[in-house]
């Protein structure tokens, strides 16, 4: 995780970057989007030879997201990425109009999800143990996105109501998801290793998580509380730049991709899985068990039910028809 301090003072008008990670604290913005956003801003001032953003235009914009696509070849994800963090820098943070520029606004190819069969789920975790087991269990019996996964803290474990608070999830909103009834004794015996280990940590001097919006300056000793421990917490400890607190934060995304990837290479399985395979797989798999497309799209978190009709397209039950080759005469 990067926080970014910002230097300040009457004396000391805030320079650009500064600017603007002060527009986004304003606007609420994540921390990963403003990571995000902020890169492509960089690049963008970096392209144009350091020139200050307010001298230059439209073409100065068009030429640098030529010059991804065509030099660099990102995705049309990527820059539409970076036209939104530019358009945010001028928009928000110079308060320059802009004519419009929409028409650079890559389009983004229409494809269908990946998604893995149910003997190939259970394939996946019968190859895996322990907490890695754990972990790929709740990507598909909850459908969270892999970064609402780590976010997790043990207090967002309803274990009476058997569900899991989503806090903050994309978007910055709220809301539950399942959880699933053969993982809450293994859930529990999770949670009282993650005590134990905080315990110690605790005994040592440590033991204060990181807590979002100045909670951990305002109450300081809440972030020491075993609720608000990560589910999954990282191995090593970090120290917070703003109240100099520490503790663990959870378990890095590229640690979770790689478990589930190297669970399905250990399986042979034919097809790139990935977290988010996982949660495609939730989506389709209850869609076939005949669960209401609109409570799907509420335990997915999306905005419109038309992202949650795309599984539709790839049900298996749509699927078992024969074709013309298996009913020909031979």
């Amino acid at each position: 995780m990067t926080l970014f301090l910002l230097n300040t003072s009457p004396n000391n008008p805030p320079k650009l970057l500064d600017q603007v990670h002060i527009k986004f604290r304003l606007k609420r913005y994540s921390i990963k989007t403003e990571e995000q956003y902020t890169r492509c801003i960089i690049n963008f001032i970096k392209f144009n030879k350091m020139q200050h953003p307010s001298k230059l235009n439209e073409k100065d914009i068009e030429k640098y997201l030529t010059h991804l696509t065509i030099n660099q070849r990102v995705s049309a994800s990527t820059q539409n990425i970076a036209l939104n963090a530019i358009l945010f820098l001028y928009n928000e943070v110079l308060q320059i109009s802009l004519g419009d520029i929409n028409s650079l606004r890559a389009s983004r190819s229409k494809r269908l999800p990946i998604v893995l069969s149910k003997a190939e789920v259970s394939k996946l975790l019968k190859s895996q143990e322990g907490t890695e087991r754990l972990i790929t269990e709740l990507l598909y019996g909850t459908g969270l996105r892999v970064n609402e996964l780590v976010n997790l803290r043990i207090k967002d474990i309803d274990f009476d109501l058997k569900r899991i608070n989503v806090i903050g999830g994309k978007g910055n909103k709220d809301r539950y998801t399942l959880l699933p009834e053969p993982l809450i004794d293994r859930l529990r015996n999770h949670i009282s290793k993650v005590s134990e280990l905080h315990r110690r940590d605790l005994k040592n001097g440590f033991g204060s998580t990181y807590l979002p919006n100045k909670l951990g300056t305002k109450y300081r000793n809440m972030g020491k509380e075993i609720i608000w421990q990560f589910l999954f917490p990282s191995t090593k400890l970090f120290s917070d730049p703003v109240t100099g607190n520490k503790g663990r934060w959870h378990l890095d995304i590229t640690s979770i991709s790689r478990i589930v990837r190297t669970a399905a290479f250990k399986c042979k399985i034919s097809k790139r899985v990935t977290p988010h395979t996982l949660r495609h797989s939730f989506a389709t798999h209850l869609l076939e068990d005949g669960t209401n497309l609109r409570i799907i799209q509420e335990l997915l978190g999306h905005n419109s039910p038309e992202t949650t009709m795309i599984y539709t397209h790839v049900m298996e039950t749509n699927l078992q028809i024969k074709s013309p080759l298996e009913t020909i005469d031979s």
